[in-house]
């Protein structure tokens, strides 16, 4: 039997992944664009309304993405509604409780604002999880 070795760290959460950062604060995107490069992201992109992230979609594929329900007062879900079509895990940032957020997306991952980096992994691994069990396994009938 293999030992691991304890001086190696485990895997980040984004290992190498590029992500969409849905963000329009300034300052917010600064600091969880240096937690997700922290996390492992290769490369980060950010989009701060609706119209440049749906832009971002077209043209780009994100390993996952970190979306602010509120792009200065505009709702982020026409973002969650792409990134769901396409298959891609998202976390949702709130500035506010989940009582702000839609129904239809209250039970999504979200991390509340403000937030340590270990909130954010662990919404981001949440995230991964909920869409594994979401895609349905392959096939082996012939």
């Amino acid at each position: 039997m293999m030992l691991a070795d304890p001086t190696s760290r485990p895997i980040p959460p984004l290992a190498g992944l590029e992500v969409l950062l849905v963000e329009h604060q300034s300052a917010a995107v600064f600091v969880v664009e240096d937690m997700l490069f922290n996390l492992g992201a290769a490369t980060v992109w950010h989009a701060a309304t609706v119209a440049e992230a749906l832009a971002l979609l077209r043209d780009r594929r994100p390993g996952i993405a970190v979306v602010d329900v509120s792009l200065a007062g505009e709702p982020a879900y026409p973002v969650a509604e792409r990134l769901q079509a396409a298959a891609i895990p998202f976390v949702f940032v709130a500035g506010y409780g989940g009582d702000g957020i839609r129904r239809l997306w209250s039970d999504h991952v979200t991390v509340q604002k403000p937030f340590r980096p270990a909130a954010l992994a662990a919404a981001l691994r949440a995230a991964f999880d909920a869409q594994r069990a979401a895609t349905p396994a392959p096939s082996n009938a012939n």
